[in-house]
């Protein structure tokens, strides 16, 4: 199996920054695409960034120019850096992988971390 914890989500005021990170473990055969997907309430969940192991990054048009996203490969993590922060941010944050664990390497999986909470104050 593949387990994802994510760290950094917490209270901040419009305008202001946060980081998120999400370090995936395990028997982790192979990952490609590590990304954030955010779920606010009421609302279904959406891509947000993501990232491929070749470098590629998408980003959803709401955040584009405001969040960053970046990956260190050797270590299995990827980071989210949220600059200009709206309350419209506001949401349960989620790491996704999309990968393979040793148990069944060919058949890829999505893995998802348990979620963190953003919570941007007006």
């Amino acid at each position: 199996q593949v387990q994802l914890v994510e760290s950094g989500g917490g209270l901040v005021q419009a305008g202001g920054s946060l980081r998120l990170s999400c370090a995936a473990s395990g028997s982790i055969f192979s990952i490609n695409t590590m990304g954030w997907y955010r779920q606010a309430p009421g609302k279904q969940r959406e891509l947000v960034a993501a990232s491929t192991i070749g470098g590629s990054t998408n980003y959803a048009d709401s955040v584009k120019g405001r969040f960053t996203i970046s990956r260190d490969n050797a270590k299995n993590t990827v980071y989210l850096q949220m600059n200009s922060l709206k309350p419209e941010d506001t949401a349960v944050y989620y790491c996704n992988a999309r990968g393979s664990d040793y148990s069944t390497p060919r058949l890829i999986r999505n893995y998802w971390g348990q979620g963190t909470q953003l919570t941007v104050s007006s």
